[in-house]
């Protein structure tokens, strides 16, 4: 079992590297969902099963999508902008 943990928070760490030192909003939005996925099975491995859902639930699901809905905003803003900045 200790093999899993360690390789679990090793995709931890790769995902809170990624989505730090990404450019791309999308992408980003993308990492932080696998780490919401990867820190529910954390919390399955350490006997928390309350805790895992409640991570998949909010981390992987609600957050997403409200991550998603503001991606889709800022880029209706940017669009209407360059409209408006058009001759």
């Amino acid at each position: 079992m200790a093999y899993l943990e360690v390789l679990l928070l090793g995709f931890l760490i790769i995902c809170a590297l990624a989505a730090t030192f990404t450019r791309s909003p999308m992408i980003t939005v993308i990492t932080l969902m696998a780490y919401s996925v990867i820190m529910s099975v954390v919390w399955l491995t350490l006997e928390a099963p309350d805790l895992a859902i409640t991570e998949a639930a909010v981390g992987a699901g609600v957050d997403t999508v409200l991550f998603f809905v503001v991606l889709k905003k800022i880029q209706e803003l940017h669009r209407t902008k360059e409209e408006e900045e058009k001759p």
